[in-house]
């Protein structure tokens, strides 16, 4: 059987965590490996357990999902974060996809479909609705590389060039799991929604 896939919910409601976690117990490919209440206490777990896929509340007390986010981030924290939210207007999941949020899920989302989510940004995809890709396209100076870390922009000229995560981690001496990091941060920035528009600008830019 493949390797599962490493999950770390993170809610402020005991209820929420739990009816999660009773759901993704059932998936064979999926596997919840903690749960955390508070962004301070998600970063710290997914510190110590470098779960695959963080699954986020974005409103919690103290350190909300977006400023969880952002420490994610900062500390080089490699795993994917699909935000579960109850916001429904696009505009208000912004802050967490230029945060570095892989993409988005409401609450009251068929479990099914939260499973396909975690499984789709797993593999390095964004989940965004199109109003929201428009408006981070819109809304701020997206396509300037100067906005990309040296790593970043040595990790988008790779996927300028077409190679897989995999093919990248090895060119460059990462772990995979950092390419990955890497790819959303990229992806977020330049407000594009998959792969294929990153390696289009990629090469618009000169960098492959």
């Amino acid at each position: 059987m493949a390797e599962r896939i490493r999950v770390l919910v993170v809610d402020d409601h005991a209820m929420v965590r739990q009816g999660l976690r009773a759901f993704l117990s059932v998936q064979d490919d999926l596997e919840v490996v903690g749960e955390a209440d508070d962004g301070a206490s998600a970063v710290a777990a997914a510190a110590e357990l470098l779960p695959d896929v963080v699954l986020l509340d974005l409103r919690m007390p103290g350190m909300d999902g977006v400023a969880a986010l952002r420490e994610l981030s900062a500390r080089g924290i490699p795993s994917r974060v699909l935000v579960i939210t109850s916001f429904t207007e696009p505009a208000a999941v912004l802050p967490a996809v230029r945060a570095g949020a892989a993409g988005y899920v409401y609450k009251d989302v068929d479990p099914p479909a939260l499973a396909a989510a975690i499984r789709s940004v797993h593999l390095g995809h964004m989940l965004l609705h199109p109003e929201v890709a428009r408006l981070l396209s819109e809304g701020e100076s997206a396509a300037d590389p100067a906005r990309l870390t040296p790593r970043e922009r040595q990790v988008l000229a790779e996927i300028g060039r077409g190679r897989s995560n995999r093919e990248i981690a090895r060119a460059l001496g990462l772990a995979e799991k950092t390419v990955k990091a890497h790819v959303s941060a990229i992806l977020a920035k330049l407000g594009v929604q998959d792969r294929t528009q990153a390696a289009l600008y990629a090469v618009r830019a000169g960098l492959a």
